[in-house]
């Protein structure tokens, strides 16, 4: 049996396409997932399984799409797959400095490192750091500033690519 973490994009933002916490653990475990943990309000919900993540993505979105009036988006990861990932943080990623505000951004396939950059540009000099790993995006900016980073306005919407602009 594998550790996976479902990753609900856009869901509670601002009181916005609402889903409560409990329920969604109980959704979860209706599909025979097992060990069903969520964090926080997020839509962030990990959980063990036997089938393939696949199989597990479909099921998520079926379950999704049959309870909600409303598209989430769903990325789901294997729990070596994150160890990994964070295995290749950037030097400067993660520190304890509290006025540093660390993201790390999963892009939904088929969206691409190439076509979120295209979309959003380069960091600003001095105020924000990206760094690529296959499928995230590892991003840190100064919390007094964030509001003149080239990513936060652009990231902050949930719409920034629904479909691939190639």
């Amino acid at each position: 049996m594998k550790r996976y973490m479902a990753l609900l994009r856009g869901i509670n933002i601002s009181g916005k396409n609402k889903v409560v916490m409990a329920e969604l653990k109980k959704e979860f475990e209706s599909l025979k997932f097992e060990d069903v943990k969520t964090y926080l309000n997020s839509g962030n919900v990990i959980f063990s399984s036997r089938e393939n993540i696949e199989k597990i993505i479909k099921q998520i979105e079926e379950m999704l799409k049959k309870n909600y009036d409303f598209k989430i988006p769903v990325f789901v990861l294997e729990q070596e797959k994150l160890k990994d990932i964070l295995e290749h943080a950037p030097i400067w990623w993660g520190s304890d400095d509290k006025m540093i505000y660390d993201n790390l951004i999963f892009m939904i396939p088929p969206i691409t490192f190439k076509e979120v950059f295209e979309e959003i540009g380069e960091a600003k000099e001095g105020l924000e750091k990206i760094q690529n790993y296959k499928d995230v995006i590892f991003w840190s900016f100064n919390r007094k500033d964030y509001q003149k980073t080239n990513w936060w306005p652009k990231t902050a919407n949930t719409n920034v690519i629904d479909t691939p602009h190639v």
